[in-house]
């Protein structure tokens, strides 16, 4: 399984981007997926999941009414669409597949997840 996330880039204070990963094996229904951040000196911290059909969703709070995940199981495709953006923000963001079965507040822990992507740079700056 690879993990290809896009649609980094910068962004002023307030603006938007959305990110999407994209799932290369044939089995992306069977997994959770997560997003994480991880910023300069700092630990990779948990963004958001959704399980594998798209019916519940997890989100750290400090993205909460910000942030949305989505997912396209036909598309091998999950998004994160982030409005109202913040310099703190800023961060390399990461996707990241972990096999279904567990309750969704478990995925706010990376051990929970089998495949991660290469992450996609988000910078948030006037």
């Amino acid at each position: 399984v690879q993990l290809v996330e896009s649609g980094g880039g910068l962004v002023q204070p307030g603006g938007s981007l959305s990110l999407s990963c994209a799932h290369s094996g044939r089995t992306f229904s069977s997994y959770t997926m997560g997003w994480f951040r991880q910023a300069p000196g700092k630990e990779r911290e948990f963004v958001a999941a959704v399980i594998y059909n798209g019916a519940i969703l997890d989100y750290l709070d400090l993205v909460k009414g910000r942030f949305t995940i989505s997912r396209d199981n036909a598309k091998n495709t999950v998004y994160l669409q982030m409005n109202s953006l913040k310099p703190e923000d800023t961060a390399v963001y990461y996707c990241a597949a972990g096999p279904r079965g567990k309750f969704l507040s478990a995925y706010r822990s990376s051990i929970n997840y089998e495949y991660w992507g290469q992450g996609t740079q988000v910078t948030i700056s006037s």
